[in-house]
């Protein structure tokens, strides 16, 4: 069912010891180069060289000197791009964390979010917006019924205490005849 690799061959797949390995001897070609390049210009070499290769380790090496494997005609062509954004490592020391950080777009537009929120329920609280007008209002509508509600409650209590009263006055007499 399945087809099989390019061209007949089967996939050889490589282990990450022997890749170490290949790395390891690529670095110590590249430094036995840099020996034999600084031996030959003897005291007069760079002395940015001579530091970095008595001190360098296997991250460090060659980070400004490496340029990337050209592609077809690039090797032939120099092309200046300014939409091409090379990466560069930034070495701990080198970070800026006191300085502004930018937000992202949405980090902006939730920031600005909330604020719109907090000045809204300042302005709610405050009797100042459509809704808290709409608001006032109906408690001012909702008050006036219920005040006129305990009125009417309240002559409607009388009106039994009278009614009360006049019947105990009537039975008082009837009882005093």
């Amino acid at each position: 069912g399945r087809k099989g690799g390019h061209k007949g061959r089967a996939r050889q797949y490589t282990s990450p010891e022997e890749i170490d390995a290949q790395l390891q001897a690529e670095k110590q070609k590249a430094r036995e180069e840099e020996e034999q390049e600084e031996g030959g210009e003897g005291a007069t070499g760079d002395p940015k060289k001579e530091k970095k290769s008595l001190d360098s380790d296997e991250s460090d090496e060659d980070d400004e000197d490496y340029q990337q494997k050209r592609k077809g005609v690039e090797g032939l062509i120099d092309i200046e791009n300014p939409n091409r954004v090379i990466q560069t490592t930034k070495k701990v020391t080198q970070l800026d964390l006191d300085g502004p950080k930018e937000l992202s777009r949405r980090e902006r537009e939730e920031i600005e979010k909330q604020k719109a929120k907090e000045r809204y329920m300042k302005m709610h609280l405050a009797g100042k917006t459509e809704q808290a007008k709409a608001d006032l209002a109906r408690l001012a509508i909702i008050r006036k019924q219920r005040e006129e509600a305990a009125k009417k409650k309240e002559e409607e209590r009388k009106a039994k205490d009278k009614a009360a009263m006049a019947g105990k006055r009537l039975q008082s007499l009837s009882l005093n005849k």
